[in-house]
C-alpha cells in the first residue's frame, strides 16, 4: 500500500499521541511544565508568524490588531493582582466574548458598515459573557483551545486531504483521554516533585474549576486542601494526565505538520527573529521564572486569540463539508 506524505504524517501523529499519553500517565505535571515552557513559546511564535502570512484568515489585516490589543488587556487583567490597575469584574470575560464572536465577523463579513455595527453589538452585549464566566476566562483559552480546537483542526485537515489515516487520527485524539482515565486510574507512578508543585501554582485554577464544575468535587475551604486533591488524589492525577496530554500533543501536532502547513517557509530574517525570541523566552523562563511565566502567558493568550479566525474557518469548512454530503444524499 503506497502511502502519501500526508498519510505518513497522520501515522506519525497517531504515534505522537500514544507517546504523549504514556509520558502524561507517568509524569503529568512535569510533562506539562516542560511542554509549556519549551515547546509552547516556539509554537506560539511560529504560528503567529504563519498566521501573519495567511492574513490571519480574516477579511481585513487590521482585525488582528484588535485581537492583539485584547490579548494585551486580558494579560494585564490576568496579572491585576500584581499591578495597580483596577479592572472591572468580568472584564476578561467581556474581552474574550468580543474576540471569539468578533472573529466570526472578521472571517465572514466584508462590508465595513456591517463589521462596525456587528462589533458594536458585541461590545454592548458583552455583559452576557458574565453568565458563562468559566467558559470564557478559564476553559476557552486552555483546554478548549488545546484539545477541542485541535481536534477540529485535525478533522478539517482530514476532510480536505482525504487521507486514509486522517479520520483514524481524529478518533485516536478522542480515545487518548479515555485511556488516560481508565488505565491505572488509582496509580500515581511518580508523585510531583516540590518544584513541580510550586511551579504549577499559577495554573491550578484550571484544575480547581474543572474538578468542581465538571467532576463535582466539593468546594474546599482552603488552598492547601486543594493542593492535596490536585497533586495527590486520584481525581487530580487523572485530570492532570489529560491536561498534560492535551497541551503536549497540541504543540507536537503543529510541529509534525510542518511539511503540510509550511510554517517554516517565511523570510529568513523573520525566522531568525522567531528562533531568537524563542531562545530568549526559554532563557527568561529558566533564569527568572516569574517574569518568564508572565511573558509566556501573554504569548499564549495572544496566539489563542489570533487563532480564533482559523478556528472559525475550520468550523465553517467542516459544516460545509457535511452539508454538502447531506445534500448529495438527499438528492440521490
Amino acid at each position: 500500500m503506497q502511502l502519501t506524505s500526508t498519510e505518513k504524517i497522520d501515522i506519525v501523529n497517531i504515534g505522537l499521541m500514544l507517546v504523549s499519553c504514556c509520558v502524561a500517565m507517568v509524569l503529568p505535571f512535569e510533562l506539562f511544565l516542560f511542554s509549556y515552557a519549551i515547546l509552547g513559546p516556539l509554537h506560539y511564535l511560529t504560528e503567529i508568524s504563519w498566521l501573519h502570512d495567511k492574513k490571519y484568515y480574516t477579511k481585513e489585516r487590521y482585525d488582528a490588531i484588535i485581537l492583539v490589543v485584547i490579548g494585551l488587556l486580558i494579560t494585564l487583567k490576568f496579572y491585576d493582582r500584581f499591578i495597580e490597575i483596577d479592572f472591572p469584574e468580568g472584564f476578561d470575560a467581556n474581552l474574550a466574548y468580543i474576540a471569539l464572536l468578533g472573529s466570526i465577523i472578521f472571517v465572514t463579513v466584508k462590508n465595513p458598515f456591517y463589521r462596525i455595527g456587528g462589533i458594536a453589538v458585541l461590545i454592548l452585549s458583552s455583559q452576557v459573557a458574565h453568565n458563562f464566566m468559566l467558559f470564557f476566562t478559564v476553559f476557552l483559552p486552555t483546554l478548549i483551545h488545546v484539545y477541542f480546537f485541535t481536534a477540529l483542526f485535525m478533522l478539517y485537515g482530514a476532510i480536505k486531504s482525504q487521507s486514509r489515516f486522517g479520520i483514524p487520527s481524529v478518533i485516536a485524539m478522542v480515545l487518548c483521554p479515555i485511556l488516560l482515565y481508565v488505565v491505572f486510574p488509582n496509580k500515581a507512578f511518580y508523585p510531583p516533585t516540590e518544584y513541580s508543585v510550586n511551579a504549577y501554582q499559577l495554573f491550578k485554577v484550571v484544575n480547581i474549576n474543572w474538578l468542581m464544575h465538571v467532576q463535582g468535587v466539593p468546594v474546599q475551604a482552603d488552598l492547601s486542601a486543594w493542593d492535596k486533591i490536585i497533586f495527590r488524589s486520584s481525581e487530580g492525577i487523572l485530570l492532570m494526565r489529560f491536561i498534560a496530554f492535551a497541551y503536549t500533543y497540541h504543540y507536537l501536532n503543529w510541529f509534525s505538520k510542518t511539511k503540510i502547513i509550511q510554517w517554516h517557509n517565511v523570510p529568513k530574517a523573520r525566522f531568525a527573529v522567531v528562533i531568537l525570541l524563542w531562545l530568549v523566552s526559554v532563557g527568561l523562563y529558566i533564569t527568572d521564572y516569574s517574569m518568564g511565566l508572565q511573558w509566556l502567558v501573554f504569548l499564549s493568550f495572544l496566539h489563542v486569540l489570533l487563532e480564533f479566525p482559523l478556528n472559525v474557518t475550520s468550523i465553517i469548512g467542516i459544516g460545509n463539508y457535511f452539508k454538502g454530503r447531506m445534500f448529495k444524499s438527499a438528492k440521490a
